[in-house]
């Protein structure tokens, strides 16, 4: 009789960690409202907030650090967007659940999005129970997509599977920038054709051979040519 409750007390199941969740946002009173938000939610959600941060890159160290379960993130913030981020901390943590959290609802940041590995997208004006919501079908290995954009996001899906090139995963800003680079132009030239800083051409060209993965000029004008972006013109 002892030993069978010994046994039955063993074999009781032991409540699962919670998931443990890292909160990305360059605004700082944004991050403070969701993080208070999230401390509302963290029982019901089973999370625990570990960490946050307003930089990417240094998210990108956190996620290892902290051993996250859970990123949710911006995607607008100076040092590196947030798509890129989701591409890049998945990489490092490839069980890492993503979920955007912004203002954007354009189809292509969605759908950008969700192509880099995001598990869920929300858009900030999100009440604490869709968020909830959301937490909780990411934590079952679901995804979850704002209502409002739902149909839309999976409509373009549909289209981009029909007829998807290797340019579809660039901005159009990176593509100009890309096709400018292809031709020939320095930083300074496409900083003035675009009204753009040499330091945020820069940024966007860092980007773009991110996404394609390339990582020198030469690589990207081939890839411009192969794709045709640009034309090669004989003498």
């Amino acid at each position: 009789m002892c030993f069978a409750n010994l046994w039955h007390i063993g074999a009781m199941p032991e409540k699962a960690r919670p998931q443990r969740l890292l909160l990305v946002d360059d605004h700082n009173l944004v991050r403070a409202g969701v993080r208070q938000m999230l401390q509302s939610l963290a029982n019901e959600a089973e999370i625990e907030i570990v960490g946050e941060t307003a930089e990417a890159r240094e998210a990108l160290r956190l996620v290892s650090e902290l051993d996250a379960d859970l990123l949710i993130t911006d995607l607008s913030m100076p040092d590196m967007d947030g798509i890129t981020l989701i591409r890049k901390a998945i990489r490092r943590k490839p069980d890492l659940k993503c979920v955007v959290l912004s203002m954007h609802t354009a189809q292509e940041r969605v759908v950008a999005s969700l192509r880099a590995g995001a598990c869920g997208y929300i858009h900030k004006n999100a009440s604490a129970e869709e968020l909830l919501q959301a937490l909780r079908s990411v934590r079952d290995g679901a995804s979850y997509i704002h209502p409002s954009i739902a149909g839309k996001v999976v409509d373009s899906l549909r289209d981009m599977e029909a007829s998807s090139g290797p340019l579809d995963i660039l901005t159009e800003r990176q593509r100009e920038i890309l096709k400018l680079v292809a031709e020939g132009c320095s930083t300074r030239e496409i900083a003035d054709r675009l009204a753009l800083s040499a330091k945020t051409v820069e940024t966007h060209r860092a980007q773009l051979m991110d996404r394609l993965n390339i990582r020198n000029v030469p690589g990207l004008v081939r890839f411009a040519i192969r794709n045709g972006l640009v034309e090669l013109h004989g003498d």
